[in-house]
């Protein structure tokens, strides 16, 4: 076993423990999580959410076990395989040992770690940029067509995870026409490759095209309640967070995509950058949605900087950026994981609100970050729910109805009593059993300060009564109510019906 082979398994043994021992045990799992998980027990080739890869990781997880171990272990392996293609991207370009272990500590002790976090498309998306990236230096390397075909799979099965992919591509053709390597597009495989490319995600297309192209009412709504409260300025500044120690990396990369003579042939690599960039901030887009570009650009980097510090003076500075990512990996550790309590943080609000963390996605600044307060308060409500639904009778004609996606699948994953929660909001809508009669109905709904569901719901009910509420004040589901409605004196299902038709109308 060479010395290069211990370094990489090293790092990705490290890479695998960090993923476990930053996310704290008083957390539960993340709100998306649980819709992803959901997702395995309705197999489809669309959802209203995401494309369909997340739910066949999903439904391998429910026959591993379905634990929060194996929740887990993919985004950390999907960030794992990004390590491992950086690598071999620096090797593709005759990086050095010091290029090899630079580049992986730029990856390793990065925003990634955060990413790797959680079970989101997120982590895949960005092993899938990385790896087209990859694909494209390995074509421009070898001019074996070969990578076409690969490059094509690569983008069709990241497509089929995130949507955010397409960005990669409208990047990449301005940045690709403006260079020498234009002359790909004049060959005939280049087009066979993209009908391969077009033959894989079809079922996905078609799956949007017979539900009315529900992706493009997810935007709209995006764009109106999320991307309008996205700032520009704040995107960029976001863009150097995410690998804040590879910053000298990364502009040494930009530097030598220009004037070093090793990288003429990937000069497109500088365009593609400055476009992706562009494109995202037209678009108002999330600063993560971007986080994808930049492995590629840590190789480049690495393998320049070890060939201008090898020798002289120079070589005294390579333990430098080494350095660099580690020292500011120390404030980030303690700061931008979940991995200390919710009172701690609400009494050091200092540090998360100088980095931003206090800031969601309303635009407003809360007691904890958004992704921490969104893991937390779901035991509570499942064990409450199922405490209310054991004690009903009929218990099988019962309906447990939430107001959004978090609630209902927080209630499926924890559930002792086989409970199948279900709501109006995101893919639940589409997951209604109909075929039974319900009686009862177990309404979870987000606190509001005049509830009116009392008014609205109980005349259709022999019997009414709030029966729990989540207690823990740190959660984003702090107050949600469980109401308990029993005996129905109308036809649940009929309303129920209604109200389906009435969202995905809503939806078109």
């Amino acid at each position: 076993m060479t010395r290069k082979t211990i370094l990489l398994i090293g790092f990705i043994i490290l890479k695998f423990v960090l993923q476990y021992v930053l996310l704290s045990p008083e957390y539960d799992l993340h709100r998306d999580e649980y819709l992803h998980l959901n997702q395995a027990h309705h197999l489809a080739w669309g959802y209203l959410s995401v494309p369909p890869v997340t739910s066949w990781i999903s439904y391998l997880i429910f026959l591993l076990g379905n634990s929060v171990f194996w929740v887990k272990f993919f985004p950390a392996l999907f960030g794992v395989l990004t390590l491992v293609i950086v690598w071999k991207t620096i090797e593709a370009l005759k990086g050095n040992l010091y290029a090899l272990i630079l580049g992986a500590i730029c990856i390793l002790l990065s925003s990634l770690l955060r990413i790797n976090m959680l079970y989101q498309p997120n982590s895949l998306d960005v092993l899938c940029w990385t790896a087209f990236y990859y694909v494209i230096i390995l074509y421009i390397k070898t001019e074996n067509t070969k990578w076409f075909y690969i490059g094509a799979v690569v983008f069709a099965f990241g497509f089929l995870n995130k949507y955010n992919i397409l960005f990669l591509l409208i990047g990449l053709l301005p940045a690709l026409l403006l260079s020498p390597q234009r002359k790909i597009l004049a060959q005939k495989k280049v087009y066979f490759a993209l009908l391969l490319g077009l033959l894989l995600i079809l079922p996905n297309l078609l799956w949007q095209y017979n539900n009315q192209f529900p992706i493009v009412h997810h935007m709209k709504e995006l764009a109106e309640t999320q991307l309008v409260n996205v700032d520009r300025m704040g995107f960029l500044k976001e863009q150097l967070l995410f690998f804040i120690g590879a910053v000298p990396v990364i502009i040494a990369a930009l530097y030598a995509l220009l004037f070093y003579k090793p990288f003429s042939k990937y000069k497109l690599f500088f365009g593609t950058i400055i476009f992706t960039l562009l494109v995202f901030l037209y678009f108002k887009a999330k600063a993560y949605y971007a986080i994808g570009l930049y492995p590629v650009y840590i190789a480049f980097g690495s393998v320049f900087l070890s060939d201008i510090l090898k020798s002289g003076w120079k070589r005294y500075l390579q333990p430098v950026f080494i350095l660099i990512p580690v020292l500011f990996f120390i404030p980030i550790y303690h700061f931008a994981f979940p991995n200390k309590s919710p009172e701690y943080i609400v009494q050091h609000p200092e540090h998360y609100k100088n980095l931003g963390m206090l800031r969601w996605e309303d635009g407003k600044d809360h007691a904890l970050p958004q992704d921490f307060a969104d893991m937390l308060g779901w035991k509570e409500l499942a064990r409450k729910t199922d405490s209310v639904y054991s004690a009903l009778p009929n218990e099988d004609k019962t309906i447990v109805l939430c107001d959004n996606y978090g609630q209902a699948g927080a209630i499926n994953y924890y559930t002792k009593k086989g409970i199948k929660a279900v709501s109006f909001n995101a893919d639940y809508v589409n997951w209604f059993d109909l075929t039974i009669t319900y009686k009862n109905l177990i309404r979870v709904k987000e606190y509001e300060e005049e509830d009116n569901e009392f008014k609205e719901t109980s005349p259709y009910f022999k019997t009414s009564r709030i029966a729990g509420t989540i207690n823990n004040p740190y959660a984003r589901e702090y107050k949600t109510t469980i109401f308990v409605f029993t005996d129905a004196t109308v036809n649940i299902n009929k309303r129920l019906e209604q109200e389906i038709k009435d969202e995905k109308d809503y939806s078109k």
